[in-house]
């Protein structure tokens, strides 16, 4: 599926650093991160939520550029998001931004997502027809393959959805892939089966590593590492870097976890869910520890955390103008997290959360000490 017009070239620790120094000082101290020596914004711009339009695929397009612009160079997508459309909005306008000279592939971090099996563009009239037709019958999966009635891991699928994510992205190299929400397996076998399957898939994305095709590969859930530790859909991050490192070697190819956290949801940084050593921690003290990199979805839960917080909430991040700023602010002052997402598709709300690039951090005494 990849054709001549894809753009190479992957984020760098040069190109990346070059995007910083860009934006001079613009750019408050501590709004980017650095990890494996690329320097990444503390906000990047999430492509989830929208219908399936044309309309809502051209705000996709213009406020991906503008967060691009503004100081915001990590994008998230998936290949499931309104059905391929939002991949394809990335790909659209990252192309005219390098095509214009306004930026260079080298200076932003790509993720995407599979594991979840997408439509394309529109939910089809007869959906079990489109699966057997697209899936089934040319053999990418079989149903016994799939779980929960919509997800699968197995390398040959996953094969035929990165080459499809490279495409819609229009890019030669994707920075971060990510198997998504792979604890929905955990519905439907045991953990010594999912574990095998987690191993075929981990074995296919480090040769995809190999192949150019990716950089590195991670974990995108939505309750796997916040559950406890007893739950049966519990994913255990040293467990999964042991893995890796089975696979791979110690120079192995698995660099970053997504997960929501917000300030309703806050089980990444209370619940002690991850064995470390002879300690129970939480998954953000655990990826801080294996030097993993966390970025965060649901920062502002889907919009719900942009107005009506509390007002004691403004007075211990002060100097913030609105409540989408704040819910912001907290999740990317969070010691241990990289990199909170955000899903925006208005520019108007990309100009208000990017007004946080020129503010610090906060403290984390603020934080954690006055509520």
């Amino acid at each position: 599926m990849a054709g001549g017009t894809m753009t190479r070239g992957f984020a760098t620790a040069a190109g990346t650093a070059g995007y910083r120094a860009r934006l001079g000082a613009r750019a408050a101290d501590g709004h980017f991160k650095s990890w494996q020596g690329l320097t990444l914004s503390s906000l990047g711009i999430g492509t989830y939520l929208g219908d399936d339009t044309d309309e809502t695929d051209r705000a996709y397009e213009t406020a991906v550029r503008r967060a691009l612009e503004l100081g915001l160079n990590v994008v998230d997508s998936a290949i499931n998001y309104r059905h391929q459309r939002s991949e394809r909005c990335v790909g659209s306008a990252l192309r005219a931004l390098v095509s214009e000279g306004g930026i260079a592939r080298d200076q932003v971090l790509l993720t995407t997502k599979g594991g979840i099996v997408p439509f394309d563009r529109v939910k089809p009239a007869n959906p079990s027809a489109y699966f057997t037709e697209t899936y089934l019958r040319p053999g990418v999966l079989t149903a016994a393959d799939v779980v929960a009635g919509y997800h699968c891991m197995t390398p040959r699928f996953l094969a035929d959805q990165l080459e499809r994510s490279r495409a819609n992205l229009e890019v030669e190299t994707i920075d971060v892939y990510y198997i998504h929400n792979p604890e929905i397996q955990l519905e439907a076998v045991e953990r010594p089966v999912f574990m095998a399957r987690m191993r075929a898939a981990f074995e296919f994305l480090e040769g995809a590593v190999g192949d150019g095709k990716i950089r590195w590969y991670g974990a995108a859930t939505w309750d796997g590492f916040r559950r406890p530790a007893t739950a049966r859909d519990c994913l255990s991050l040293p467990d999964l870097i042991a893995l890796a490192r089975e696979v791979g070697g110690e120079r192995h190819h698995f660099g970053m976890i997504q997960l929501p956290y917000n300030l309703r949801m806050t089980e990444a940084l209370t619940v002690a869910s991850q064995r470390v050593g002879k300690a129970s921690v939480s998954i953000v003290q655990a990826a801080e520890h294996l030097g993993v990199y966390l970025m965060t979805s649901a920062s502002i839960l889907q919009g719900r955390l942009a107005q009506n917080l509390p007002a004691a909430l403004g007075q211990v991040l002060e100097g913030l103008r609105t409540d989408a700023q704040r819910a912001l602010q907290f999740v990317r002052s969070t010691p241990g997290v990289g990199t909170a997402l955000c899903g925006m598709k208005r520019v108007d709300h990309v100009e208000e959360n990017a007004a946080l690039v020129s503010r610090p951090p906060a403290p984390v005494e603020k934080l954690f000490t006055r509520a």
